[in-house]
């Protein structure tokens, strides 16, 4: 999420197809095609280009990080079971960013590579690749948090990287620092409206409501949370309120928020179908997704739309027994009625 970055970290580039497309096959197919896009963005190198198209330089994170969309394509594989090209090139296409001191770098992106939201971003993106495709960093990179809990510098950092943190350590399997949960926890607590939302934004909201699921507590004031963003969705069922830049990811984010902490209401249930109709809407003609229905696809999007549709259940093949679901990106695998907590 930056968040992928989850309302980025930067400006988005408006990157809207010249004409309509119209979307491929039936959902049957979804599967099938989304993976023949991701494999079309392979590069021989290990990485993954935004998009097939070579004039094409991404958006979101496929834009501001080379490690967004081999990230990307190594959770969705563990999901569905996919098997990728060039897996051992994948790894050292990831391990090859690894710093002396533990931290991970960009070597293509927009994003100023010594920032703290850039090594915070892409540190987590690196250990959380390197697990869905079966390995540990070879430099531990635990030390590289220290430097944002130094004079509360997390404080400084978007709303939307709360999550991060106890993301990076459960993909790591190391325990997550007290001091630096409870750090976190009260500085979101302190912020927090009466209607439960951080920021006044989706996408910042759904890190809070990460970072809960992740450390294992209950989120703070679910109901409140739950019926804004049932009052905010658009009748076409999407979530888009502020500027593209801002809620690239919103549908994503507001579907988890609902999966996660409303249950089986059927306002829930009803916002999720309309949620899915919206990200089958972003599906191009290529297999792929745009963030915005005619915009070029990009593997940011297809991560996040398709991300969208597992967890309205419609991908069937999606594995939902994965114990360390918790550790795939942004919480597309999480069970509901799983309690996930940090490793002890």
């Amino acid at each position: 999420m930056l968040r992928g970055l989850a309302c980025t970290l930067a400006g988005v580039a408006i990157s809207k197809l010249p004409d309509s497309s119209t979307a491929p096959g039936q959902p049957a197919k979804l599967a099938e095609e989304t993976l023949a896009f991701i494999r079309r963005c392979a590069r021989p190198d290990g990485g993954y280009d935004p998009s097939p198209d070579p004039a094409y330089e991404g958006n979101s994170d496929t834009r501001l990080s080379d490690l967004a969309g081999v990230t990307y394509a190594a959770t969705l594989a563990k999901t569905m079971g996919w098997e990728l090209p060039h897996l051992e090139r994948s790894i050292d296409f990831i391990q090859r960013r690894q710093q002396p001191d533990g931290s991970f770098i960009h070597l293509a992106g927009k994003m100023d590579p010594k920032s703290d939201a850039a090594i915070l971003y892409n540190t987590v993106q690196g250990v959380v690749a390197l697990r869905a495709l079966g390995q540990l960093p070879k430099i531990d990179p635990s030390k590289v948090m220290d430097r944002f809990f130094a004079g509360a510098a997390f404080k400084k950092l978007p709303w939307y990287t709360t999550s991060f943190f106890p993301l990076f350590y459960a993909a790591l399997g190391k325990p997550f620092p007290k001091p630096y949960d409870d750090a976190l926890r009260a500085h979101q607590l302190g912020n927090q409206t009466e209607d439960g939302y951080l920021g006044d934004h989706v996408a910042a909201t759904f890190h809070m409501a990460h970072y809960f699921r992740l450390v294992g507590r209950p989120t703070p004031k679910a109901g409140q949370i739950v019926a804004r963003v049932l009052r905010d969705q658009k009748s076409d069922g999407g979530w888009n309120i502020k500027d593209p830049a801002w809620d690239v990811h919103a549908c994503f984010d507001a579907v988890f928020i609902l999966r996660q902490l409303g249950g089986e209401a059927e306002s829930v249930r009803r916002a999720i179908e309309k949620a899915a109709d919206w990200a089958l809407s972003c599906r191009n003609s290529d297999g792929g997704f745009g963030h915005f229905p005619n915009w070029h696809s990009d593997m940011d999007a297809v991560y996040f739309r398709f991300g969208t549709l597992v967890q309205a259940g419609h991908v069937p093949a999606a594995r939902r027994d994965l114990p360390d679901a918790n550790t795939l990106s942004w919480g597309h695998a999480m069970q509901p009625s799983k309690v996930y907590g940090p490793v002890r």
